[in-house]
């Protein structure tokens, strides 16, 4: 009797009278085709990012803390040099002063010397009318004189004896010959004493002329002097300035390498925690190919075991004499979904915290040392126009100007990361945490005036604060004003 053996595996039926040969091949094939003929798909997994090494790392942070202090040390070189600009303007300031002065002093000198010559010349036109008076009066007394002597000493005695009607006639002509004679003499001799007088007064009048004449010329050489020490102070207040520039170049040129070190620095962590994450994926793939390795191995052992149980029912099959069916429900195989989803991670920019969000705010803020106050000035982008307060501002044509008020400055500095602030200090006082003055610290806004309604500034530490102090003046360092200040200092950074 023809015996017929039926072996169910999978779908599929195999007709009977296969040697068991060709069976055994067929079910290694299965097996290889499980463990070595398909292998186990693994997920792709990207190249490994630049993994920038802890020396590298540290090598940037430190070019990052020496050009903060490079940038810190310009910065005081400027504020040093618009103190030294400041002192420099007052003296030159000074100087024009006393070139004014001097103009002064030279107008009074002239004006002085050319009243004396006009005294000097009245004088010496009065002594010549005086001498020419005695020359008229020495005239008549010469004439007088000739006339006694032709006539004869007593010529005109006798004849006014002569003429007389009696002794007392004759007594009175004699009293008048007298007194014509002694009144020609006094008046000559009046008129000697008067030309003296006025001689000495001319000598007075050219003495003084002299005095203003010198007076004069000392004023016009202080005047050059004046004007020649205000060309000094000019040329030392321009020297300054380029001075001020060119330290503020240099301070330009350190803060882009300071920014370019923070760049660098956030670069190669950005790096080394792309590369973590790189790595981490990397792990997970990798366990995830070794368990769906093993699932495989397991599979190919349960087949294996399949077919030696398959094959043990076959022998037994060949040994009965009449047909048996022997059914195998093993159906298929799966080795499992064993792959899972890697863990997504967003990458980006996020809003810095710490230490690091306070140096960014000072920065940002120290960025704007010199610009000048205009009220209502600042906001996020940078200096602004001024506006008009109908006040004390427009009287300094702050609405002309472009720069910061206190509370545009702090607009500006907090701006940089990512903190918006109100224009307004009383506003800006309520915006963050409100902590005793007393224990405030680097990158704290400080306040003054009733609900802080007057001014703003920046903390520093040690003492010095950052401030758009009022009309007239300019974004600058100074010492911390205790008097004033309100209770509490405002943290908007943890």
């Amino acid at each position: 009797m023809k015996r017929h053996t039926r072996f169910g595996f999978g779908h599929r039926k195999f007709p009977g009278g296969l040697s068991r040969g060709v069976r055994l091949l067929i079910g290694l094939g299965v097996v290889g085709a499980l463990v070595g003929g398909t292998p186990v798909p693994a997920a792709a997994v990207p190249p490994p990012p630049p993994n920038p090494s802890d020396s590298e790392i540290a090598q940037a942070q430190a070019q990052v803390r020496a050009g903060v202090g490079q940038v810190s040390d310009l910065i005081e070189q400027v504020a040093a040099a618009d103190q030294q600009l400041a002192q420099l303007d007052n003296e030159v300031a000074i100087k024009r002063e006393a070139v004014n002065k001097a103009l002064v002093d030279l107008q009074n000198a002239r004006a002085a010397a050319e009243v004396a010559a006009g005294v000097a010349a009245a004088s010496e036109q009065a002594l010549r009318d005086a001498g020419t008076q005695i020359e008229l009066a020495q005239k008549d007394f010469d004439e007088y004189a000739r006339a006694s002597y032709t006539r004869g000493t007593n010529a005109s005695t006798i004849s006014a004896y002569l003429g007389a009607e009696g002794p007392s006639d004759v007594l009175d002509r004699a009293m008048v010959l007298k007194l014509v004679a002694d009144s020609q003499k006094s008046m000559l001799d009046g008129l000697q004493r008067a030309r003296t007088e006025q001689a000495n007064r001319d000598s007075e009048a050219r003495k003084a002329k002299q005095l203003a004449d010198e007076a004069a010329d000392r004023a016009a050489a202080l005047k050059s002097a004046a004007e020649q020490a205000i060309a000094v102070a000019q040329s030392a207040l321009q020297d300054q300035e380029v001075a001020k520039e060119q330290i503020e170049a240099a301070r330009a040129s350190a803060q882009a390498r300071l920014d370019s070190a923070r760049s660098n620095v956030v670069g190669l962590q950005g790096q080394r925690e792309a590369y973590i994450a790189w790595d981490e994926q990397r792990r997970e793939e990798e366990a995830r190919q070794a368990a769906a390795e093993a699932a495989a191995g397991e599979a190919a052992a349960r087949v294996a075991a399949d077919e030696a149980a398959r094959q043990r029912a076959a022998d037994l099959a060949a040994q009965q004499p009449s047909h048996t069916a022997i059914d195998d429900d093993a159906g298929g195989y799966t080795t499992g979904d064993t792959k899972s989803t890697p863990k997504s991670r967003t990458w980006g920019n996020t809003r810095p915290t710490g230490s690091a969000a306070i140096e960014t705010v000072i920065d940002r803020g120290l960025s704007q040392l010199g610009v000048q106050y205009a009220w209502g000035g600042g906001d996020e982008n940078g200096p602004t126009k001024g506006i008009r307060d109908g006040g004390v501002a427009d009287s300094y044509g702050d609405f002309n100007k472009v720069g910061f008020d206190c509370s545009g400055l702090m607009i500006y500095a907090f701006a940089g990361i990512g903190i918006s602030l109100p224009h307004y200090s009383g506003y800006q006082y309520t915006a963050g945490k409100q902590v005793p003055s007393k224990d405030m610290r680097r990158g704290d806004m400080i306040f003054w005036g009733p609900n802080a309604s007057r001014h703003v500034a920046l903390y520093l530490g040690d003492g010095q604060m950052l401030e758009a102090p009022q009309s007239g003046s300019r974004v600058k360092i100074s010492p911390v004003r205790w008097d004033g200040m309100t209770p509490y200092a405002v943290r908007m950074v943890s």
